[in-house]
């Protein structure tokens, strides 16, 4: 499960390549902006917002002070979201996963080895 894995990385045990994995194998939930996937800049990276369950979606609905509203989201495989929607933003992005739990979260930037070459950030100041 990819909340455990998570949990072990952040503990400083467990194999990065295990993580990135298990994220491609995860079936995780993402919010829906206007019609598009919910993404937030910031250090220059379009950071995709996911999510492992329905719970950890809630508790960032709650966190923007929107508990116990409905929230629309799509169910996407990570392996997805890393290899065919970060690559079509055509600009640097990554996924983050569970942001509303600080000792929960992940993020899976875009360098080699977690998405495809052609979207990875390979010079200074995320140019490609």
């Amino acid at each position: 499960m990819l909340a455990e894995r998570i949990a072990e990385r952040r503990a400083g045990v467990g194999d990065p390549r295990a993580l990135v994995g298990e994220v491609r194998r995860a079936l995780l939930l993402v919010p829906l902006d206007g019609g598009g996937l919910w993404a937030a800049e910031s250090g220059g990276v379009r950071w995709i917002c996911a999510f492992t369950d329905e719970a950890a979606l809630a508790r960032f609905a709650a966190a923007r002070g929107a508990g116990g509203q409905e929230w629309e989201f799509a169910r996407i495989r990570g392996a997805r979201l890393l290899d065919e929607v970060v690559p079509g933003l055509g600009a640097p992005a990554g996924v983050a996963v569970n942001v509303a739990d600080g000792d929960g979260s992940m993020l899976f930037p875009p360098v080699g080895g977690i998405v495809p070459d052609t979207a990875a950030v390979t010079g200074a100041e995320g140019e490609r």
